[in-house]
């Protein structure tokens, strides 16, 4: 395969299901997800620790092999191939992974990480990968000098931009970005998350953006899902979630998010959630996040809510108690 097929979308994830080990002891970890990513998009994945965001986007890439469902990148399904198969599809596909200090062969200089791609997919000569080097730093901040240190010479944001770099080498369609910016000095994060921006403007690539910083997701992303233990709750546009969440989970997410302006945050409402996440060996049945929601009713333990369109912006939302038109509870009242 040579080019994604233009008319499909860029990743489309359907059903898709991962669990690690078997039998009554598997981890549940992505149970049923279908997404849909098109060109040039942004689409924020949040939620909290231990939801099956990581996952999902390693699946997204083939990280992660699935259990089932399909993962089709530009409409070829990925899940099914093999090694070699998927090796020559990753050129249309990367990921920048949360720690940068991890993801770079120590032993490699800034030139050879940011040309392996090329090299690896056979992309240009020799002469072409060098001004191809020379166009990558210049486009994410690093003077043309960084292509001859090591990551252990740079700093945390230095090594983020490397790994960027190195990403977009071969002019991927898909970018999965998995809490780029968490293992980062505040001082650097705006940065990243403006380099990020700007180069998903100027290059126009799809980007799954993985993250629990809710200010970030509003920032960069056009649509953002909502994940709960394995599960999707809600998929809005950026500008209807952040005005008027449906679900209570995604109530309670943006009411734990802080709001820089002290005397709003002092008199904000807030969503205090009882319990702990339960295991995602043994997640409750019915709705997952039956055993937090404070306006849980009796179907709710017994009825898995179904991931559906509601209202008339396109919204969905898993749960019984958001009607059609997407009225439903509201616990507080928004502060954005």
């Amino acid at each position: 395969m040579s080019e994604l097929d233009s008319a499909a979308p860029v990743l489309e994830l359907v059903d898709l299901v991962k669990h690690f080990g078997s039998g009554p002891q598997a981890v549940r970890a992505v149970d049923g997800v279908s997404l849909t990513l098109v060109p040039g998009e942004v689409l924020g994945l949040v939620g909290e620790s231990g939801s099956g965001k990581t996952t999902l986007g390693r699946c997204a890439v083939r990280l992660e092999t699935v259990t089932a469902g399909q993962v089709l990148v530009g409409g070829v399904d990925i899940g099914p191939m093999r090694r070699r198969q998927v090796r020559r599809m990753r050129r249309f596909f990367n990921i920048v992974f949360q720690d940068p200090s991890s993801s770079l062969n120590p032993r490699m200089s800034v030139a050879d990480i940011v040309t392996e791609p090329l090299r690896l997919h056979h992309i240009g000569t020799a002469a072409t990968r060098r001004d191809r080097l020379s166009e990558l730093l210049d486009q994410v901040g690093l003077r043309p000098e960084v292509g001859t240190r090591y990551p252990h010479e740079l700093s945390g944001g230095q090594r983020q931009r490397v790994s960027l770099a190195r990403a977009l080498s071969a002019g991927p369609a898909l970018l999965v970005a998995d809490e780029p910016t968490s293992a980062l000095d505040v001082s650097v994060q705006a940065s990243v998350l403006n380099l990020i921006a700007r180069l998903q403007a100027e290059l126009r690539f799809a980007c799954l953006f993985i993250t629990h910083d809710l200010a970030a997701v509003e920032f960069l992303a056009q649509r953002i899902a909502v994940m709960y233990l394995g599960r999707l709750v809600e998929v809005s546009d950026r500008a209807s979630l952040f005005a008027a969440p449906r679900h209570p989970y995604t109530q309670a997410l943006l009411s734990a998010a802080p709001i820089p302006d002290p005397p709003v945050q002092r008199k904000r409402a807030r969503i205090i959630l009882g319990g702990d996440v339960p295991s995602p060996v043994r997640p409750p049945s019915g709705c997952r996040f039956h055993t937090r929601c404070p306006v849980a009713e009796d179907r709710c333990r017994t009825d898995v809510p179904p991931l559906r369109p509601v209202g008339s912006n396109g919204s969905l939302v898993a749960c019984h108690l958001v009607s059609e038109d997407g009225t439903g509870p509201r616990l507080v009242e928004p502060s954005r």
